[in-house]
């Protein structure tokens, strides 16, 4: 009962207060939403007046001296006490310097925002006034935000210079009783909250990816840091800021409009959505609540505004109709947002929005500026923190003052500088021109265009433009004519003799009419025949076909039919499995009696550096593979940029199939630099000890793998260094670089080898190279791609063609020397992917359109982020998602298939295939598998296929490919009958097949490749039964025997002797059990 009579009242919290309440409880230690206003004041101050003023407020108003219950409580509530003591601090700084004040203050604000407030003890205010001198003083109200709005202030500071007047002059100021707080809670809690639950739901409809600010930092130190406050403030200009005060004044619409759109547009040209969504705080301050424009307390509300950005819209309408949607969100701004937010399409979890727009239009400076009293305010200036990463903050005045609160912890100053540049940039172009579209308001300033379309793409080199690539080799065989050129297992040419056979090849296939424009299609094993007839193809002035012979009969007949190839150069032993075509066939081995008595002299030809080079295949969404063609003079501009800062003779590992234009690298780069090409055998490359035995063997001094082979070579031989003593160039390609701790030991004890990080889609080859130059231990997780080469030039651009900001996502297209023609017989893709370049004064300059999702870093190097469209890279292996799907469509009884990619390490990347079979259909995983053989490569074939009923469906109609069920990590997609491990041997096998497919319950009977398997994932299985069991298995001997019980039959047959794998598995399931310290003991009694 005594403690009852200290309480005035208690009553429930506000909506807004209850989300202050949750996010100072979730992150007690965080300093959101304590708030500090700093004053300097000048005068003859009485202090003790001063203090009686601002005690008198503390009085009068009863939400300052509230505080809150929540411990054992269904709901919180707020609770008032009737007196309390003002929380009063006098300092005197007087004997410190200027400067010493400064950090003196400095200190003090940070303890006191360190030291916080604890919201079940009131007060949770505090005020501190400060004597710097004679007639200087500095005053500090710190309070949390939890009991008052901005709204607030200029009452409360209105009424403090009342008061204290009075005070100085010995009278009594009377003012009328406010309004207590409770008001408001009560009137809140009568409004229809049904009815704006309708509003709320109907606005968000169909709202299902949240704006993203898309300009985080690359890589925080480290995960989930805490928020960081830092802050920056940019002041318009007086001319902008009048121009933008008329056309309010001039078209009725408010100030915070024109702000909040030119807010909003910058939002969507950085994401690229034209459905924009952020944060707005409105006053609460509701017309039909009495007295609520004198009422103290927290009245705001941060709510959802939803607009759409329409390019060809006039930008007066489009003010107007941001002025219109505030108008009608407020009429329901009562609301909570967390139930606004479940009104949303957003999973639960996700917040609306990530930014918020304050626009301050309450009169604080007024509030202060009192002419009648000695007391004179100077400067205003405060502190304040919310919980969300980006806080936007407007304030009228002659020079309109933007300020941004942003978490550093997640962006860059200089990224908020920029951002904060081109709002400026926005509200400029409003302001100076209101009669224009919104499309065409610029974002960017004429520096930033300069630096990013010229400065950034000067990358004009001079080279031999009038050669084509067998001439460059022509000229290197005369410097070097007794260098060995290439090798395969025991025979090698020097270049005097692979010109020599090349051009007897070359003779004989002009004699048969192979010309420039002719494609002539190859189709062979690796050897040195291969090599000798890729040049032999080009000397005679025609262009290769590579047919990779493993493909299906269905695709290299497609591949011959539309190339137009008029010849086929391929062996004896191939014949049988290649499709019939109405072609000239040339058996490179039984043929060569014939070839040999032409003349190896060079070989006169029209061509020249624009005709075609090759035309590779890769995968099409059309569910036919595209042809695309390159012609010398691209591939040469490629070659010269090699030149410049490839050591001369090197000695490089030729790994690629033909197929890919990584061969193309390889082999021509080489022979070019007077190096030595060696041609790894068939059966090395899916052997990695064979892989790393024939490096070693062989000195190899450059080599260039897919990203996922790299991780593999880490893993295994990370701790076998010697392995790679000869190595000075390594060259990481086909898809994005993740750099793991793997790479990272390994690479420490490399000094000596530069490891690049080469982009180019086949259309191109390389155009952008990065070298990580530091320690590898200070490698990024994701390195950038680099800058352009020489002669070509980059561009990332929005849906519009417009050059994006730096750190800000777009298309990357690519212009410059290296474009391929386009797509055979496919001009209309061709028109499609290669446009006419805007930013050239050439007319037939062209531009490349990759689909690849980009962004500028402030250096100017670009970091990858992706694909726009349904193309994937898997293991280094183009994919068109749709060309899978469009096979599978065409099974007679699937309805639709669907294909997705899942995993995030390139070695775990795998495709996923959602089937609706036709009704009253039965078809099952095996079969499906057995009709993707014939038609598509093994690398394309699905790892699982998941029956379904029905496909989800977007509002529009599209299929929701993220709300497609994600592959659970078991062998549901087998129809297998499981049979569990049952000896150690089994089991030890099971579990390492567990760890490298990642599925939990693996059978006996399993198909390796049919729960995801695949020919890198294989390399590791022979690697990790190889560390177990000290057992050397093949890659082929998994391709042979695909599930468990067949392994543990061959490891058995290797062994010679069951008992002994018993022993060893035994012996490794003893480990397991062991704790990792014990595990450590052991290993060091051993090394002993």
């Amino acid at each position: 009962m005594k403690t009852n009579k200290k309480i005035e009242s208690i009553y429930p919290l506000s909506p807004m207060q209850e989300g202050m309440l949750f996010h100072s409880l979730y992150d007690p230690n965080s300093w959101v939403y304590f708030e500090q206003t700093i004053l300097t004041l000048e005068g003859s101050i009485s202090i003790s007046a001063f203090e009686s003023a601002w005690q008198k407020i503390f009085d009068r108003h009863s939400v300052l001296r509230t505080f809150f219950a929540w411990t054992d409580l269904e709901n919180p509530l707020q609770i008032v006490l009737k007196n309390l003591k003002l929380p009063w601090t006098n300092l005197n700084w007087q004997q410190l310097s200027p400067l010493e004040q400064q950090q003196q203050l400095s200190d003090l604000l940070r303890e006191q925002r360190q030291q916080g407030f604890q919201l079940d003890r009131a007060p949770l205010m505090s005020f501190t006034l400060i004597k710097l001198n004679e007639d200087t003083y500095k005053f500090i109200w710190s309070h949390h935000h939890i009991l008052i709005d901005g709204w607030s202030l200029p009452i409360i500071f209105k009424e403090f210079l009342s008061f204290y007047e009075a005070a100085v002059v010995g009278k009594t100021y009377y003012l009328p009783t406010p309004c207590p707080y409770s008001d408001y809670i009560n009137w809140l809690n009568s409004q229809d909250k049904q009815a704006a639950l309708t509003f709320w739901q109907q606005n968000l409809d169909d709202f299902r990816t949240p704006t993203s600010l898309v300009v985080d930092r690359v890589q925080s130190k480290k995960q989930q840091q805490d928020f960081i406050r830092k802050d920056i403030k940019l002041y318009l200009s007086a001319e902008i800021s009048h121009k933008l005060q008329s056309i309010s004044q001039q078209y009725h619409i408010t100030l915070s409009s024109i702000f909040q759109s030119a807010w909003a547009l910058l939002l969507s040209r950085y994401s690229g959505e034209q459905d924009i969504v952020f944060g707005v705080t409105v006053s609460g301050r509701n017309i039909n609540l009495p007295e609520v424009e004198n009422m103290v307390g927290l009245l705001i509300n941060t709510l959802p505004l939803r607009l759409k950005i329409l390019p060809l819209e006039q930008i007066i309408p489009w003010l107007l109709r941001t002025q219109q949607s505030m108008l009608e969100l407020q009429q329901y701004a009562y609301i909570p947002l967390v139930e606004i937010q479940s009104k949303s399409d957003l999973p639960a979890g996700v917040p609306l929005f990530e930014s918020i727009v304050v626009f301050e239009n309450y009169p604080i400076n007024s509030s202060l500026d009192n002419s009648d009293i000695s007391l004179r305010v100077n400067e205003i200036d405060s502190y304040e923190q919310t919980n969300y990463p980006l806080t936007l903050i407007a304030v009228p005045g002659n020079e309109l003052l933007v300020k941004v609160i942003y978490d550093f912890a997640r962006f860059e100053e200089d990224t908020i500088e920029r951002m904060l540049g081109h709002l400026q940039t926005i509200l400029s172009a409003i302001a100076d021109n209101p009669h224009q579209t919104v499309g065409e308001i610029p974002l960017l300033s004429a520096a930033e265009c300069q630096q990013l379309l010229v400065d950034w793409n000067d990358t004009a080199t001079k080279y031999p433009q009038d050669l084509c690539i067998h001439q460059l080799f022509e000229a290197q065989v005369e410097k070097t004519p007794d260098a060995i050129a290439v090798v395969f297992e025991e025979e090698q040419l020097t270049y005097q003799q692979l010109n020599y056979r090349a051009n007897q090849l070359a003779r004989y296939l002009h004699g048969l009419g192979v010309r420039s424009e002719v494609l002539v299609g190859i189709c062979v094993e690796r050897s040195i025949a291969m090599v000798v007839s890729l040049l032999a193809i080009l000397k005679a002035g025609g262009a290769y076909v590579p047919l990779d012979p493993n493909y299906p009969q269905e695709r290299l007949s497609h591949m011959l039919l539309d190339s137009g190839a008029q010849m086929l150069l391929t062996q004896q032993s191939l014949l049988a499995s290649l499709p019939s075509h109405p072609v000239r066939v040339v058996c490179l081995d039984t043929d060569w009696q014939m070839i040999a008595m032409e003349s190896g002299t060079e070989l006169a030809t029209d061509v020249e550096p624009n005709n075609l080079l090759y035309v590779m295949y890769t995968s099409g969404s059309t569910g036919l593979p595209k042809g695309i063609a390159l012609s010398h003079y691209a591939l040469n501009n490629l070659i010269q940029w090699h030149l410049a800062t490839m050591t001369p003779g090197i000695r490089v590992l030729q790994f690629a199939s033909i197929s890919f234009d990584a061969s193309f690298h390889e082999i021509f780069a080489a022979w070019c630099s007077g190096g030595t090409l060696f041609l790894i055998p068939e059966s090395h490359i899916l052997d990695l000890e064979k892989l790393v035995h024939f490096i070693t063997k062989n000195l190899i001094q450059k080599i260039i793998l897919p990203v996922a082979l790299w991780q593999q070579l880490a893993e295994t031989y990370g701790d076998r260094p010697e392995l790679f003593t000869n190595l000075i160039e390594a060259v990481a390609t086909g898809e994005q670089l993740r750099i793991t701790q793997q790479l990272i030991d390994l690479f420490s004890h490399l000094d000596h080898v530069t490891f690049h990080n080469h982009y180019g889609p086949s259309e191109t080859h390389v155009v952008t190279s990065y070298i990580l130059a530091e320690s590898s231990q200070q490698w990024p997780s994701y390195p950038p791609i680099g800058k352009p080469i020489a002669n070509t030039q980059i561009y990332i651009l929005d849906r519009h063609l417009q050059p994006v900001p730096i750190g800000v996502p777009g298309e990357l297209h690519i212009g410059g020397d290296s474009l391929a023609r386009g797509y055979l017989n496919r001009p209309d893709l061709t028109a499609a992917k290669f446009i006419s370049n805007p930013f050239s004064n050439d007319e037939s300059a062209r531009l490349y359109k990759t689909g690849d999702l980009a962004r500028y870093f402030p250096d100017g190097n670009i970091e990858f982020l992706g694909r726009i469209d349904n193309q994937v890279k898997i293991r280094g292996f183009r994919i068109e998602l749709g060309e899978v799907e469009a096979v599978l469509n065409a099974h007679p009884q699937v309805q639709q298939a669907v294909v997705l990619m899942y995993g995030t390490e390139a070695i775990r990347k795998r495709l996923v295939a959602y089937i609706i079979l036709v009704r009253e259909q039965t078809l099952t995983s095996e079969q499906l598998r057995d009709f993707l053989k014939l038609q598509i490569p093994e690398y394309m074939i699905p790892a699982a296929f998941i029956f379904i009923q029905t496909l989800p469906l977007t509002p529009n109609g599209k299929v929701d490919r993220k709300a497609l069920p994600a592959p659970d990590e078991t062998r549901s997609s087998l129809e297998i009958v499981f049979v569990p491990p049952q000896t150690p041997v089994e089991e030890v096998l099971i579990q390492i097949l567990q760890e490298i497919l990642n599925v939990e319950r693996i059978g006996m009977h399993d198909n390796f490749f049919e729960l995801g398997g695949h020919s890198l994932l294989a390399m590791k299985l022979v690697n990790d039964i190889k560390k177990k069991f000290d057992l050397a298995l093949s890659v082929r001997q998994v391709f042979q025997s695909q599930t468990a019980a067949q392994l543990v039959n061959i490891m058995t047959q290797i062994a010679g002797d069951r008992d002994a794998l018993e022993e060893i598995a035994i012996t490794w399931q003893a480990i397991d059990k062991l704790s990792p310290e014990k595990v450590q003991l052991m290993l060091e009694e051993l090394k002993k």
